[in-house]
């Protein structure tokens, strides 16, 4: 799995989701529950991964419709 996204956001999250789902792609999100850790200030970043095979169109549709993508 590569890293599609990272960001603080749980909007950015959501939608990205959505969109990556609408595309029949599918993701993961990592360090979902580090607000245990930091307290529920949200400074930790969230990671959306996908399949390597997947990544540059799930760049792509990120891209279109205006998402920053990790460029890793």
């Amino acid at each position: 799995m590569e890293e599609l996204l990272r960001t603080t956001d749980p909007t950015v999250i959501a939608f990205a989701r959505a969109l990556l789902s609408g595309e029949d792609i599918e993701c993961f999100e990592m360090d979902v529950h580090m607000s245990v850790l930091e307290g529920s200030i949200g400074v930790l970043p969230r990671r959306l991964l996908v399949r390597r095979e997947d990544l540059f169109v799930a760049r792509a549709v990120m891209t279109d419709n205006g998402i920053e993508v990790s460029r890793r």
